[in-house]
């Protein structure tokens, strides 16, 4: 029963503040308000099948609850499916875990940036819609993109809210990044890619894109020199070092995300480029901080300090677009 308790316990914390743990239970296991109450307060055990649906629902570990030590992790799987789950489904679920995170009493995120962080895009609507066409057309397939070119004015304006949001929780949540020079290569290329392949429908959005790119670096450079983020536009505020910024020129990023919080930890893991899959598991997690904490010990940090190394990293960036704005000329 105390392991019951335990159980519990760890669904309210997962739960937003929202929600009633007896309203979920109740309507999970087709129960009265009074039976939910006598579980959750331990006067009544759990049947193994209440057990494995509620585990299963709210994604906790049942090897995890008992102590037992296995190879099995559980994983939340957050994939993008054509033509059923695309982006947009996608971008609602990372909104509604950085809100978690972000309403948690302590929190952090470490991201080792293989693309740079989805929430980063949010700051220029232009270069998020171009990354969202991108990869619903060229990665996925997307059937209703089959014929159709890039045009900024076609971005779809329901996800500009829901990235507007992921942006605003995730400036409120401190975070650790660690990019190399390919982190932002990567973005790069698939706009050359999209620029020779003449897939832009029109020449002014390559040129918008660039100056919208160029600024874009700018902002992110600032962030690292002030050591917290802050949206591009407004006057810089926010908590001191709550945005450590690195370069790691050893090892190549795989877009890792780990994330710490006064009630729970997890990992975010890709596949395919955008589709996670997400666990809470605490031996797991505890594996890929220490990973991490090793990566960041070989790693130059360029926020807030470290000006010498912070202007080379960005202006090479920069260096990069000014160079293809040449040639479009």
């Amino acid at each position: 029963m105390e392991l019951q308790t335990i159980l519990f316990q760890q669904i309210k914390e997962k739960l937003p503040s929202h929600l009633s743990l007896v309203d979920e239970i109740s309507e999970l296991l087709e129960i009265s308000y009074d039976s939910a109450y006598r579980r959750i307060r331990g006067e009544k055990s759990l049947s193994m099948g209440e057990l494995n649906k509620v585990s299963r629902h709210f994604e906790l570990s049942v090897d995890a609850l008992f102590n037992l030590k296995s190879n099995n992790v559980v994983f939340k799987h957050v994939p993008i499916i054509p033509p059923e789950i695309g982006v947009k489904k996608w971008l609602k679920i990372i909104r509604d875990d950085l809100k978690k995170i972000q309403h948690s009493s302590t929190n952090e995120i470490i991201y080792a940036a293989k693309d740079p962080p989805i929430f980063q895009y949010f700051q220029f609507p232009e270069i998020a819609a171009f990354k969202m066409f991108f990869w619903e057309k060229t990665l996925f397939q997307f059937p209703q993109h089959a014929n159709k070119k890039f045009a900024i004015s076609d971005f779809d304006e329901e996800i500009k809210t829901i990235g507007e949001q992921i942006l605003a929780a995730s400036i409120k949540i401190p975070t650790i990044e660690i990019w190399n020079e390919d982190t932002f290569n990567i973005t790069f290329r698939q706009i050359e890619h999209y620029w020779v392949s003449g897939l832009f429908e029109k020449k002014e959005d390559i040129r918008i894109l660039c100056d919208k790119l160029y600024i874009w670096i700018e902002h992110i450079k600032k962030q690292a020199e002030l050591g917290f983020k802050f949206l591009y536009g407004t006057e810089p505020q926010g908590v001191e070092n709550s945005y450590r910024f690195y370069e790691n020129e050893v090892v190549l990023n795989d877009n890792t995300i780990f994330v710490k919080t006064d009630k729970f930890t997890a990992t975010y893991l890709t596949y395919n480029v955008l589709s996670l899959l997400v666990t809470t598991d605490k031996a797991f997690c505890k594996s890929v901080e220490n990973y991490l904490k090793g990566i960041l010990k070989e790693s130059i940090l360029i926020s807030s300090v470290n000006a010498k190394e912070r202007n080379r990293f960005f202006n090479k960036l920069l260096e990069k677009i000014d160079n293809f704005r040449s040639t479009l000329e």
